[in-house]
Order: structure tokens, then C-alpha cells, then sequence
């Protein structure tokens, strides 16, 4: 070799960078790639070659739609693929995200199989997170999902939820979404049963009323709850002083229509502070709200006279029916006393969607 192929040599190897990264970097690009792009950079490099089967994460998300473009739901089609990389891969399966979209294939009651066999899978691989995205017909949740006990993040939606008896809950559970979910006719749960380190807790559009159980925990700090419906037999009273570490909370309308009393059936309570400040609530967002609705009026100012330490509050209103007398609830809001208290700590108020006024 002459000195000048010498010194090209070296300088090619000295640019070859991305063959020379650490091994910890090369899964952190990886992971950052869209799942496609990951396969593809097996042909980078000799040591790039099939690192992407050793992947921690596996996120098949946007599948759906790069294949719906090209009808791809044949041979060659969705479970196909998504198949061929769960046999090809080889290490641990941390995280998993993927969406069941609302294609033909899944119709049948024998569609879910291919499902029930990749969640078999995560719960042999030490699954930590989990993302579980469903558009099609309602999914019933496997017995094996309740046995990946490391998890850490779990995220379901339009599934059917029944742990089997001798389920004992996610010791390491500290962040859940629930959205669609049907909670089987006798199932009993609750937080400290299902999820002991819960910190993080989003529940939506969930029919079961018993679901309201999942609202007591000493651990959470981040609540979003919206029910489309009245619950009975709930006050939001009772509801607060279940959530001694809350810090943010969103809701909808309907959190302040838990109870068909409210439990404001009492001027003293509506004037008064509740037994159970809310000390931790720092950030408070509120969709939908009706001012004009007399309950939702006491329920929200009640929450706010007993949050001293609020930071933020971020409201969208809805847009007043002409029908609906709002006379009531301007003439409380406009009583000097109506709120009686100071948000000294408030330091941003968003209100959308706010309209009306009053001529002198």
C-alpha cells in the first residue's frame, strides 16, 4: 500500500464516525427513529447491522397510517409485519406503543388473537411502559397483561378491564390513562389495590360509575377525569379530601356534577370552606364549563376557595343557550362575597370562550 492509499485509509476510518459510537448512543438514535428508519440502518455499518432487534422500545404507532397509503393489508399487510419484527427481535421489550386501527381485519371476534399473542409476548420481556391504542371494536384485556408487574406507565383505550381474582395490582404503576374502558359488572377496584405508587392518573369517557373508586389516592399528584354523565352518591367534598398531594388537576364540567346535591344543598357549605383544604392544588384546567349552571357555578368557586396555593387557572366556557335562565347564577356572582377569599399565589388566569355582559 503507498503512503498516499496509507493516508486515505486512515482518514476514511477516522470519519467513520458512526460506526465508532458508543453502544449506549447508537440505541439512544435508535430508539429516536421512526421504527422503519431503525430497520433500515442495519446497511450504515457492519456493527449497525441489526442492532435495531435489540431495541428497548418499539413503537408502531404510525404503521397504520404509512401502509393504509399503500393498501398494504394483504400478505404483506399490518399483523404481517408487525409479526416479523417481534420475531426478530432479540433483547428485552421496555417500552411498546402501538394503535389498532379501525380496519376490516380486526371485525371478527378471532381478529384479537395476533393481539393476545403479542401481549403474551410483553409480559414475557419485562415490559415497563405500555401504550395500547384501540379504534376498532372493544378489546378484552388478556389475564397476562395483569402479570407484567414492572410496569410503569400503562395507557388503554376502548378496552374491557377485568383483572383475574388473584390479581394483587401494579406494585410499580405510578403513571395511568384510561380512556373507553368498561370495568366488568362486579369487578371491585380501586387505587391502592390496583396500582400502590400511582402518580399520574387520566380517566376518560368511562361508562362503569364504579370507576370513581380509581379517585382515591394518597399518591396522585396529576388527575384529569371527564365523565359525559351525573354520578350519584359522590360529593366533591368527599372527592378532594382523597387527594391530599394533588398538584394539577383538568376536569371537565361534569367533576362538579358528581353528586345530583353536590353536596350544596347547604348555604353554609356554599359560603363556607370545605373541612379538607386542597393545599397541594397548584394548577387547575377546566373544559366546558356552563357559568350559567348554578351548580357548576358553586362547585368550581368552592374548589378555588379551597385552593390558598393555586398558580394557574385555565377555563373554557361554553357558549351560553338563549334558553337558559341565567339569572340565578349572575346574580351570584355578582353578591361582593361571592368568591371570599384571596388567590394570593394566582400568578396566570386563562378564561376561553367567556361572553355576555351587563348594560347599566
Amino acid at each position: 500500500m503507498t503512503e498516499s492509499n496509507k493516508r486515505r485509509f486512515v482518514s476514511c476510518v477516522e470519519e467513520d464516525r458512526i460506526s465508532n459510537l458508543p453502544e449506549h448512543l447508537i440505541f439512544t438514535i435508535l430508539e429516536l427513529l421512526p421504527l422503519q428508519d431503525a430497520v433500515k440502518s442495519s446497511i450504515l455499518s457492519k456493527r449497525w447491522r441489526y442492532r435495531w432487534t435489540k431495541m428497548g422500545a418499539l413503537a408502531f404507532n404510525e404503521f397504520f397510517n404509512k401502509f393504509a397509503k399503500n393498501r398494504a393489508f394483504g400478505r404483506n399487510g399490518f399483523i404481517r409485519i408487525i409479526n416479523k419484527v417481534l420475531n426478530l427481535h432479540t433483547g428485552p421489550i421496555l417500552r411498546f406503543f402501538i394503535h389498532i386501527p379501525n380496519i376490516n381485519m380486526f371485525h371478527n371476534d378471532d381478529s384479537f388473537e395476533e393481539v393476545d399473542q403479542w401481549m403474551l409476548l410483553l409480559s414475557r420481556n419485562g415490559v415497563r411502559e405500555l401504550i395500547f391504542s384501540n379504534s376498532n371494536k372493544c378489546y378484552k384485556l388478556p389475564c397476562y397483561l395483569f402479570s407484567c408487574l414492572e410496569l410503569t406507565k400503562l395507557t388503554v383505550q376502548n378496552c374491557v378491564f377485568k383483572p383475574p381474582l388473584e390479581f394483587k395490582g401494579f406494585i410499580n404503576l405510578t403513571d395511568l390513562h384510561l380512556k373507553y374502558i368498561d370495568f366488568i359488572c362486579g369487578t371491585q377496584i380501586n387505587l391502592p389495590q390496583l396500582a400502590t405508587k400511582l402518580h399520574n392518573l387520566f380517566v376518560s369517557n368511562c361508562p362503569d360509575v364504579k370507576l370513581l373508586r380509581l379517585l382515591h389516592s394518597p399518591c396522585l399528584t396529576v388527575l384529569g377525569t371527564y365523565f359525559p354523565y351525573r354520578v350519584e352518591g359522590i360529593t366533591l367534598e368527599v372527592m378532594l379530601s382523597n387527594l391530599p398531594k394533588i398538584e394539577y388537576l383538568s376536569c371537565d364540567d361534569f367533576f362538579f356534577k358528581v353528586s345530583k346535591h353536590l353536596a350544596f344543598t347547604s348555604q353554609v357549605f356554599i359560603e363556607k370552606k370545605t373541612p379538607n383544604m386542597v393545599n397541594s392544588l397548584k394548577h387547575l384546567q377546566v373544559l366546558y364549563l356552563h357559568l350559567g349552571d348554578l351548580d357548576q357555578l358553586h362547585g368550581i368557586l368552592c374548589l378555588l376557595r379551597n385552593s390558598p396555593n393555586l398558580e394557574s387557572l385555565y377555563v373554557i366556557c361554553f357558549k351560553t343557550d338563549p334558553r337558559v335562565d341565567v339569572g340565578p347564577a349572575l346574580s351570584y356572582l355578582e353578591a361582593p362575597d361571592c368568591l371570599d377569599c384571596t388567590l394570593s399565589k394566582l400568578k396566570s388566569v386563562t378564561m376561553i370562550s367567556l361572553e355576555g355582559s351587563v348594560s347599566n
